[in-house]
Parts: structure tokens; C-alpha cells; sequence
């Protein structure tokens, strides 16, 4: 897809006319910008908003800059934009320092690895820094602090037809949409992916009334099932080989899937038959669970949330030791990033040149000695801590700059404490974004060397911390896997990791006998890969054959107190391993 930016002047030309006598430089243009993709304009007013491109009431655009292609699926960079939805809201604006350009720039980032031009993102800062600009301050903050009252700060989305914007209460609920497919692959493709779950295949043609008559409903239900199915729409006029394939004679006909087969057939555009059908499909699809009826209130709660590791060193510090690599434009562009974060939150922290911070970290693996190296990966914890640096490296995951890392610390005969520490510390941070937590569930070369790392990890008996980030670190994967069980589209973690993470982390639980930090995490972990799994699967034969209620209840000798053995060992692996 074709990445533009759209450059508007708020001044109309005014800038262009007086700035010279006002501000005693030339400025072109009070500029403004947006990014336009898919046939969309996304923009920061307040919130950010998707508009029609061009339709706001700022008119037309200065210019529509070409900023390069984009490989990146649209669900993707969705997910992106619902990470950046808390950073960029109505109470963080600032005209200065957190506006519209400031957006516009970390998404061409996440999405082409480079920003938009720097006279546009300097701007506000060369305005300030004339004695006009001081003068006029105050007033502007003024006017931007009264818009902001009203919802909007240039009232794009009050004054745009058409423009959409998710509440923050929406901000990780996936809404799914119609696919429209064109061939028997692109069909077989989607029906394979959802054959755990269910599908509903919608046959059309361009030249059925009654068809299009249904088209607002479908959309309906694929929203409300979201990530729990597919809605497929053919249209069997352009998709022969498709009609053909399913002896379609009529439209509408609707053909159901029920985990990989044919479930139900109808025809005809009944409103009521299409809504039930649809509606008993999932149902069907995704029954309550057994897990659901038993004490469980650590597991069920929907807002738990991964565990990362945000604490800042000092940083000059930190830098001292990586010696004249702390020169390195790409690692004083990650402190400033850093800093700012941390002293004025996010809102003030734009994005470094993460194209030659990873370029950095990739050529630091080869030179960088094994006692220092751990100065290199603790720096990108903590610029991991932002969900858009850790949704730029997920996007960057192709290229592997994570996985090289991992895979050269897994490769060590012995790993240095301190890099074994901070290497587990920024794979927890990796989940900031769920962009990530998706990449690491579906990547495999990626999920198997974090999987080395925990397992390897569990075995230092000297270092408590170093068993407690491991743990961690399985809590986030194992989470990251309960919430696709419990919303869609199920199981993403292979079943063989998911038995062999479970036999770890067991045999952790049983060595486990000074730490109840690390036991608890140990058992988070296990309680979140065990909650809602199919009751008749591998990972529930392995823990009825390994006794895995009993071995936990035995920890409570060594750890009484601890109310979540009793919850893992007597609910979760006691009476949740019966089958119904």
C-alpha cells in the first residue's frame, strides 16, 4: 500500500505573507499533517480520527508528499493505532510538543521505518524560539486549551462526515469485518485459518437485489463476532471456480463451518434465519467452558495485564559502561527518547531513528564483548516499555533483530548473570504492544528461543530474580495465548510448545523452595496456560498424567500462606482436569 503525507497550511497563506515581519525568519507554511493509506486519512485531533481524505473543513491539502510502500497487513497497522489511541488523546496535546506532526511521524515510522521531513516536525520549536513566538504562547495555549473542552483540538472529527474514532474503552476489542474473496485459494486459505473455530460463506452476485439487502446485516454480525469467526462474501459472477465448487445455482445461499466442516446450507435472504444460523454457529463454536463454573477469580479476570519491567537506571551510567558506543548517534537518540519519556511521559517522547538503533544492536551482538553486552540489551528494555518502540520492532520481526539476539545469548556456554537478568527483563517488555504478544505466538523461530531462554533460566539456583523474570516472561506468553482462547480464534500457541512449556515450568514448581515471588509466577504462568484449554487435549493429558494438582499442593509445606496454590493446585488442576 502507498504511504502519503497530506501537508496542509492552518494559516491559509498567512505564514507565507507575513511571517517574515512577525517572526523575522521565513516559515512557508503553519504546517498540519495526516497520513493517508487505504483510502483513509488518519490524524490527531484530539484523538485520532479516520476521514475520507480531503473532506474536512480545512479543504484540500498544501501538498501529498509520497512517503513509500507499506507490506504491512491493515489489521496490523490497526493494532498499531490502537496502541498509539493512549498516547495521543485530547489530554496529552500540546501544540508544541505533542500535535499532528508528531503522529504523523511515529506512524510513517511504524509503517515505512523512517519519519516524515524534520522542517515540518521542528516547526513549533524554530516558531518558539524567535521572540514573537514566546509572545503568541500564551495565547494559542489559551485557544488549544478551550478546543480541547469541546472534544477536538481543530474539530476535524466534529466537523468531517464520515470520520470514525474508537473510545478508549474499545481500544482492544477487534470488531470483525466481511472478507470478500475472489478465488477457491484465497477461500480454502481463510476457511483453513478459522478451522478451529467457524465460518459462514455469504454467495452473491452483483445482480441479486435481495442480496444487497442483507449486506448491512452481514457487516452487522461479522462485527459482533469478531475474532470468533469469519464472515466470507463471494460473488460467484467474478469467482467461478468458487460457485462451481460449492454447486451454488442461486443467490443468496449461505454455507456454515463448524471447526473445518460443512455445518449448514440454506438459500434465500431471510433476515431472521441468517441472524440465528449465524448467531447458533458460534454458540456452538465456542461453549462455555467448564473452567467458567469453578473459583477461579485470578484467572477470569479480563483485566489483567503482562507483566513488564519499567524501572529507568541512570542512564549516564549505563552508557559509561557500553564505553564509546554510548557515542553512537542511534544510542543517544534511545536515551533522549528515554528521558523524555520518563520525565514528561510519553506524550513527549517522539520516536528515535529505530532504523539505526536496530542496525546498532545487530552489529553490537558481533563486536560487543559478552560482560558489556548486557548495557546494549538493557537500553532496549527500557525503550521497550513504549508500545511504539516494541510495535516497530514487532513490524521489524521480519528482519530479526530480536531473534538474533536471543538466539547468540542462547548460544552461550555461560551466560553472564547480568545479561541473563536484563535478556529476560526486555523479552517481558517485547509485550507492551500486542502486536508483539502476536508475533511471538505465531513466529516460531522467534517463540523457541524464548522458550530456550525460560527453560535454561529456571535451573540458576543462585539467582531468585533470575527464576521470578522467568517466570514472568511465561506468564506474558501464556496470557497473551489465554486471551486468543478465550476471545478468538482459539489456541495460537502450538500445542508441542504448549506441553513443553507446561513440563518446564512443573518441574520449576517442584524445585522451587526459597522464593515465593517466583513460585507465584511459576504458577500464573501455568495457571494461564492450563484456564479454558480444551479438556480433552494433549496439555490436559500430560497434567493429569504428571498428578499436577497434587505436586502443587504439596508447595503449600514450604509456602502455607500462599492462597494461589490452593487455587492452580485444588480448582484450576484438581476438579478443572474432569471431564465433562
Amino acid at each position: 500500500m502507498d504511504v502519503h503525507l497530506l501537508v496542509y497550511d492552518l494559516s491559509r497563506g498567512l505564514a507565507k505573507q507575513m511571517s517574515v515581519g512577525l517572526l523575522g525568519f521565513q516559515l512557508d507554511a503553519v504546517y498540519h499533517t495526516s497520513i493517508q493509506l487505504n483510502g483513509r486519512e488518519y490524524v490527531y485531533d484530539g484523538n485520532i480520527v479516520s476521514i475520507i481524505p480531503g473532506s474536512s473543513h480545512l479543504g484540500r491539502p498544501l501538498e501529498e508528499m509520497y512517503l513509500g510502500k507499506t507490506e504491512l497487513p491493515m489489521e496490523v497497522i490497526e493494532e498499531y493505532l490502537d496502541s498509539l489511541r493512549e498516547i495521543y488523546t485530547v489530554e496529552t496535546y500540546d501544540l508544541w510538543t505533542h500535535n499532528c506532526n508528531n503522529f504523523s511521524n511515529d506512524l510513517a515510522t511504524f509503517l515505512l521505518g523512517k519519519g516524515i521531513p524534520d522542517y515540518i516536525v521542528n516547526m513549533p520549536q524554530t516558531v518558539l524560539s524567535s521572540p514573537m513566538g514566546q509572545m503568541l504562547m500564551p495565547m494559542l495555549n489559551q485557544q488549544i486549551h478551550a478546543n480541547k473542552r469541546g472534544g477536538g483540538i481543530l474539530g476535524i472529527q466534529q466537523n468531517t462526515p464520515g470520520s470514525t474514532s474508537k473510545p478508549k474503552a474499545e481500544l482492544h476489542h477487534h470488531e470483525g469485518k466481511v472478507h470478500n474473496v475472489t478465488n477457491l485459494n484465497e477461500l480454502q486459505s481463510l476457511l483453513e485459518k478459522f478451522q478451529n473455530s467457524c465460518a459462514v460463506v455469504f454467495f452473491t452476485s452483483a445482480t441479486c437485489p435481495p442480496c444487497k439487502v442483507l449486506y448491512p446485516l452481514y457487516d452487522q454480525l461479522a462485527a459482533e463476532v469478531g475474532d470468533k469467526g469469519v464472515l466470507i462474501k463471494v460473488d460467484v459472477l467474478a469467482a467461478f471456480d468458487v460457485g462451481s465448487a460449492y454447486s451454488v445455482s442461486a443467490t443468496p445461499t449461505f454455507v456454515t463451518f463448524l471447526k473445518g466442516k460443512q455445518e449448514n446450507r440454506w438459500s434465500g435472504a431471510d433476515r431472521g434465519a441468517l441472524q440465528g444460523n449465524v448467531r447458533l454457529l458460534v454458540q456452538m463454536a465456542w461453549p462455555a467452558h467448564a473452567h467458567q463454573s469453578l473459583n477461579l477469580p485470578t484467572f477470569s479476570n479480563p483485566g489483567t495485564k503482562p507483566v513488564l519491567y519499567t524501572k529507568v537506571p541512570p542512564l549516564e551510567k549505563l552508557l559509561a559502561k557500553m564505553g564509546s558506543d554510548a557515542e553512537n548517534p542511534a544510542v543517544q537518540g534511545v536515551k533522549h527518547f528515554i528521558e523524555a519519556r520518563s520525565q514528561d511521559g510519553p506524550a513527549e517522547a517522539t520516536l528515535p531513528d529505530m532504523a539505526a538503533f536496530t542496525t546498532f544492536v545487530r552489529q553490537s551482538i558481533k563486536n560487543v564483548p559478552t560482560d558489556t553486552l548486557f548495557t546494549v540489551v538493557d537500553l532496549m528494555r527500557i525503550g521497550l516499555v513504549d508500545p511504539r518502540f516494541s510495535g516497530y520492532l514487532a513490524e521489524e520481526v521480519v528482519h530479526g533483530t530480536v531473534t538474533a539476539l536471543l538466539e547468540h545469548i542462547n548460544d552461550l556456554k555461560e551466560c553472564p548473570y547480568a545479561l541473563r537478568l536484563v535478556t529476560l527483563q526486555m523479552a517481558c517488555n517485547l509485550f507492551s504492544s500486542q502486536l508483539y504478544a502476536d508475533e511471538v505466538l505465531s513466529n516460531d523461530k522467534l517463540r523457541t528461543c524464548l522458550t530456550q531462554l525460560v527453560s535454561a533460566s529456571f535451573l540458576d539456583d543462585n539467582h531468585n530474580n533470575v527464576r521470578v523474570a522467568a517466570a514472568s516472561l511465561l506468564f506474558n506468553i501464556a496470557l497473551a495465548n489465554s486471551r486468543k482462547r478465550q476471545d478468538g480464534p482459539g489456541d495460537v500457541l502450538p500445542q508441542d510448545d504448549q506441553i513443553e512449556l507446561a513440563a518446564s515450568i512443573l518441574e520449576a514448581i517442584a524445585q522451587e523452595e526459597s522464593s515465593g515471588e517466583a513460585l507465584e509466577g511459576m504458577l500464573l504462568a501455568l495457571g494461564y496456560l492450563a484456564y479454558r484449554m480444551p479438556l480433552d487435549g494433549e496439555l490436559s493429558d500430560l497434567l493429569r498424567t504428571m498428578d499436577a494438582g497434587n505436586s502443587i499442593l504439596e508447595k503449600k509445606k514450604a509456602f502455607p500462606d500462599m492462597k494461589l496454590i490452593d487455587e492452580v493446585g485444588s480448582e484450576l488442576l484438581g476438579r478443572g482436569l474432569n471431564k465433562p
